[in-house]
């Protein structure tokens, strides 16, 4: 952000509100994305006559903290109290608004700058008109809790008295904005209840499975329980025909999972009476090219694969051959991990009413320009005849980043015009219909010399793609540590056809790539008589900085090694020997969404299996934590949420191309009892924030598994974790 180009022309406008109140339009082209558009940011700051202020929250809240955390950056830099603010909820305009996905934990690195820039300008706005009316120099002035001051003559006025000044006033010119230092911040660091918290605990309406409307007809939606088979014929009038069902429609895909398969859906007054039709719905479906893929199969596939020639490099730097050839010693093991499901708590649901040529659409979405675009594309519409409305998200972790849902909610409204329809998935098909996270397998190679100096890294990666390319969310980054760290590295990959849709969970890619990797680097330090922290350390070396890709910034290792020393002192790594039997401490520490994370975890093994007793997180996501509370609890849930992948039992699975894996007893998450005491300390460094709802996540799954090599001996080279592996 620190390339931030403001422009003048379009930066605010000002204008009062009936009864005297002002609103200020803002919209600052600040930065430029990766294809050289402008990132906008807009938005609204109303201040009401009675001197409250009204904030725009234009991000969707998927329990992140969005929607608290971008109103107190405006707020901090307006200079009003928190207890002054009310914050609403924006539509979705791209147009109006600027960018609005809620996903890789963008949303705070993007808008740091420009949306304190945004409150910054209406102060500046609100000065000038003080200033003008006093006739002194606005540099003379000062602000707080609403209100301007002149020290010298002890006048004050609240903002909403300069409101019609101020809107008179020109644009301030952006270079000459003055933002706050970080030592006069009051909101800005201080802990903030999620601005939703209150109405959840009491059972408010706000998720997009609560929403209603007058008239409203309930849509269930029956697909292939193979992926990608696609429609023949149906009992379709016998279904029609039962008690309370309004309609029974088909729905045509276009092959693909983000734009719908075939379906068929069956709609009522009641989600009940549907849902029940359904089980009586008798589907003749075409699965004749998806009926052969299997876990079974895959697993077959990648074994041979993995010992063959792969399919291409992805990285290949020094002569990996004659490091091998040389070493004193290699370290050889094989790494897999499952397909999962998001599994999230709300199943997904939206609800559409298509009238007069136009679409409106309330949906709990992650990223509803893309949504748009698809329902655009489905229905034939100008993306303006389409208005999407955020709902609040039960649960996101990336699945809400794909918009199915809200394209088969459309396709079915634009078959019933002018009635408000709401198609709700039951457990079963949510858990079924997934973009899933991809499984794959590792065949790692270390080469080692005489010093038990690591010399040369080789990964043969087996994972699923097409084309030559891998499917989304399968890629290995070429900047793969220990790439970049030693002269011989080699990455490559392997491809096998699914039928599976694969999608972004919680901390894409990294949730595997960490538990493959730092589980292996812990095997390698274990062959020189090492510990994983001091490997790391080691292999970090001089202060250095490591280019991460072309919009990315560079990996920092003294932030690296920062949060590795921070973490061994909080956990106690030095005592880690005099542990009891059976007790161990593991240590990983990883690079995620800008975010570099180490940590430590004590775990004990009771009845045949362990049992987490303590992580000790240590972070750096830069210069600023904005709101505390929240931090805390995302990089509490990122572990609980990782400890449920190795430890809950959770795999997805197939047969003849269907899922098998039903509700949660057969993909469980963490309970409450399982759940581990969990410490966080944040290291700051002279870095802009970055986000924090993935980068805690990936390193706990190594460090349960080094963790348990420590108590056990015994390594875990596979996912989920099962009391076999240990006996």
């Amino acid at each position: 952000m620190s390339a931030a180009i403001l422009s003048r022309r379009g930066f605010i406008s000002a204008s009062l509100l009936a009864g005297g109140g002002l609103l200020f339009d803002l919209n600052m082209p600040v930065a430029r994305a990766a294809d050289g558009t402008p990132v906008i940011l807009t938005a609204f700051i109303r201040i009401l006559p009675d001197n409250r202020v009204v904030i725009g929250a234009k991000n969707a809240e998927i329990g992140q903290g969005a929607k608290t955390m971008l109103p107190m950056l405006i707020a901090e830099e307006l200079d009003v109290d928190w207890s002054q603010v009310t914050i609403e909820q924006t539509h979705a305009e791209a147009k109006i608004f600027g960018g609005q996905s809620a996903g890789g934990s963008r949303t705070t690195p993007r808008e740091w700058l420009p949306t304190r820039q945004a409150g910054a300008a209406a102060r500046a706005m609100l000065v000038a008109a003080a200033a003008q009316s006093w006739g002194v120099a606005p540099d003379t002035l000062r602000t707080g809790s609403g209100k301007v001051t002149d020290p010298a003559s002890g006048k004050t006025m609240p903002y909403a008295a300069l409101a019609a000044a101020a809107a008179k006033l020109p644009a301030p010119d952006p270079a000459m904005l003055k933002l706050k230092d970080p030592a006069s911040f009051r909101i800005i660091g201080q802990s903030v209840v999620g601005v939703d918290t209150p109405g959840i605990a009491a059972g408010k309406p706000l998720f997009g499975i609560d929403f209603k409307l007058p008239g409203m007809l309930y849509a269930v939606l029956e697909t292939c329980p193979a992926h990608g088979g696609t429609y023949k014929s149906a009992n379709l009038d016998a279904v029609k025909a039962l008690p309370g069902i309004a309609h029974v429609l088909t729905i045509k895909g276009d092959g693909t999972p983000e734009s719908g398969f075939d379906g068929v859906a069956i709609l009522s007054k009641s989600w009940w009476t549907a849902n029940q039709a359904r089980d009586m719905l008798k589907v003749d479906w075409d699965v004749g090219a998806v009926s052969s893929f299997s876990t079974e199969a895959y697993a077959a596939q990648a074994a041979a694969r993995r010992k063959g020639k792969a399919d291409g490099d992805i990285v290949r730097t020094g002569d990996v051959d004659a490091a091998f050839a040389a070493a004193a010693k290699t370290v050889s093991a094989d790494y897999d991990y499952p397909f999962l499901a998001h599994g999230t708590l709300e199943p997904q649901n939206c609800t559409a009413l298509f009238k007069d040529g136009s679409i409106e659409i309330w949906a709990p979405t992650q990223n509803p320009e893309s949504g748009r675009a698809l329902v655009a594309k489905t229905l034939n519409l100008p993306p303006e005849k389409i208005r999407i409305n955020f709902t609040r998200i039960g649960g996101g972790f990336g699945r809400r980043l794909m918009n199915d849902y809200m394209v088969q909610a459309a396709a079915i409204a634009a078959q019933v015009p002018g009635v408000p329809v709401k198609l709700l998935w039951n457990r079963q098909q949510d858990m079924q219909r997934d973009f899933y996270r991809p499984a794959g397998w590792h065949g790692f190679r270390a080469a080692l010399d005489k010093g038990g100096k690591l010399t040369a890294f080789h990964d043969h990666f087996v994972t699923f793609g097409k084309d030559g390319k891998p499917v989304r969310s399968a890629e290995l980054p070429a900047s793969e540590l220990p790439a970049g760290l030693i002269d011989a590295v080699l990455l490559e990959q392997s491809f096998l056809t699914t039928n599976m849709p694969t999608g972004w969970l919680r901390a894409p890619g990294s949730n595997a790539l960490a538990f493959v990797y730092q589980a292996f680097l812990d095997e390698v330090a274990q062959a020189t008589g090492k510990d994983l922290p001091t490997l790391m350390l080691e292999l970090l070396g001089d202060p250095k900085e490591l280019a991460r890709g072309p919009n990315g910034p560079p990996f920092v290792t003294e932030r690296a090694k920062g949060v590795i020393r921070k973490a061994v002192a909080m956990g106690g790594w030095a005592d880690r020997k005099t542990l009891p039997k059976g007790t161990g401490k593991g240590f990983a520490f990883y690079y995620s969404h800008m975010g570099y994370f180490a940590e430590v975890l004590e775990v004990t093994i009771v009845d045949g299996m362990p049992k987490v007793k303590t992580v000790w997180v240590a972070g750096d996501v830069g210069s600023q934590i904005i709101n505390p509370i929240n931090a805390l609890h995302q990089a509490q849930g990122s572990v609980i949420e990782g400890l449920g992948q190795a430890l809950a039992g959770q795999q997805i699975t197939q047969v003849a191309g269907a899922v098998e894996q039903a509700n949660y007893d057969t993909h469980p998450f963490l309970r409450i009892n399982d759940a581990p005491e969990i410490i966080v300390e944040f290291v700051k460094t002279d870095y802009p924030p970055t986000g924090l709802g993935e980068p805690a996540l990936p390193p706990v799954i190594p460090a349960l598994v080094n963790a348990i090599h420590a108590a056990t001996g015994k390594r875990i080279r596979t996912l989920p974790i099962t009391a076999e592996m240990l006996a």
